[in-house]
């Protein structure tokens, strides 16, 4: 998974664009995947959409089949709307909202707790009637430990917060190629 800084431009770009179309009539971005490849590969991503430091949506596969591209402009929507912790993103806060992309990485089976690296892994948990995940930045914007990693996840998938020690979960690892926007300029051209 190496995106270059082009590519990351492009999806920005793509995912700001979706962002504004949900509030005119312009056509989707698209672009031409002959000079972008990567962008063509099935990867899971996630958007996330903060504004004054604070998050305001967050949707993403885990897996896809579809083209990259077209994941973040459906993610960005999502974000942007179906977010149950959020009431929709409104055109007049457009302007305040940050994005960041993150482009994971196929999870694989973790055999050990002791194996996750905070900063580097994700963690998805799936079973039966429970299912979280966690992208690798929340353990460290929440100056998390590997078990209270852990316990953030069970208790994202509706689990007995410490259920992990217990037993052993079907959890899974992935890394996470995370960009995103720094500031926005708005049309007066102050920062925000």
């Amino acid at each position: 998974m190496l995106l270059t800084s082009k590519d990351k431009g492009v999806l920005l770009l793509c995912a700001r664009e979706s962002l504004k179309g949900l509030f005119s009539d312009n056509t989707p971005p698209t672009i031409d995947y002959q000079f972008y490849p990567d962008l063509v590969k099935q990867y899971g991503a996630f958007v996330t959409l903060t504004k004054n430091d604070e998050l305001r949506g967050c949707i993403g596969y885990i897996y896809s089949e579809d083209p990259l591209f077209e994941v973040i402009k459906e993610v960005s929507k999502l974000a942007a709307t179906e977010d149950p912790r959020f009431p929709p993103v409104s055109e007049n806060e457009l302007s305040q909202i940050l994005i960041e992309i993150s482009v994971l990485s196929k999870p694989q089976p973790l055999n050990d707790y002791k194996d996750i690296e905070i900063g580097v892994h994700g963690l998805l948990l799936e079973e039966p009637n429970a299912r979280g995940v966690l992208l690798p930045q929340v353990a460290v914007e929440h100056s998390m430990d590997v078990s209270g990693f852990l316990t953030s996840l069970c208790r994202k998938a509706n689990l007995p917060p410490n259920k992990w020690m217990s037993e052993k979960l079907n959890i899974k690892t992935f890394t996470a190629d995370v960009f995103g926007e720094q500031k926005r300029i708005d049309l007066t051209g102050e920062r925000n």
